[in-house]
């Protein structure tokens, strides 16, 4: 592909592809992704969820998408935030999120997601999440999360 058909391609206008993405509501992605989490345990600083994984979350590979999986650290590694005890009315925004994946997990496989506060301090918290299969407990995916806090203000 050259580089102008990967313009193109970023650079759809309206109309010449019919999307369904511009008519869904704000917020639509924390819904698509978790509708198949189900929380197994949470304790301080520790949040364990599994999930089937649904065909709407899979690449062209028919493996977990790599956003689904970045996603999936984003909203189970902010629960371990409030699971540690913060009791800040949000859990922050992310400052940095990384993801190694080390193998593939495909469609209706169980899976678990273990995350864990590092630590939780006034303004940054640091999450780890880590990614198996339920039959084998073979990692397959794990992830770093760091957020920031935020502050009351002092006025």
């Amino acid at each position: 592909m050259n580089l102008e058909s990967v313009k193109r391609n970023l650079e759809k206008r309206e109309g010449e592809t019919t999307s369904t993405v511009n008519g869904l509501p704000l917020g639509f992605l924390q819904p698509l992704i978790m509708s198949s989490l189900r929380v197994d345990l949470i304790e301080p600083g520790r949040v364990i969820c599994s999930m089937n994984i649904p065909p709407r979350l899979l690449n062209s590979g028919n493996s977990l998408h790599g956003g689904a999986t970045a996603a999936l650290v984003d909203v189970v590694g902010s629960a371990a935030i409030p699971a540690s005890g913060y009791l800040g009315r949000n859990t922050g925004v992310s400052v940095e999120i990384n993801v190694s994946y080390l193998d593939a997990a495909y469609a209706h496989e169980e899976i678990e997601i273990e995350a864990k506060a590092l630590r939780v301090g006034k303004t940054l918290a640091t999450i780890s999440v880590e990614f198996r299969k339920k039959k084998t407990g073979r990692v397959f995916a794990q992830g770093r999360h760091t957020k920031y806090l935020p502050t009351a203000s002092k006025l």
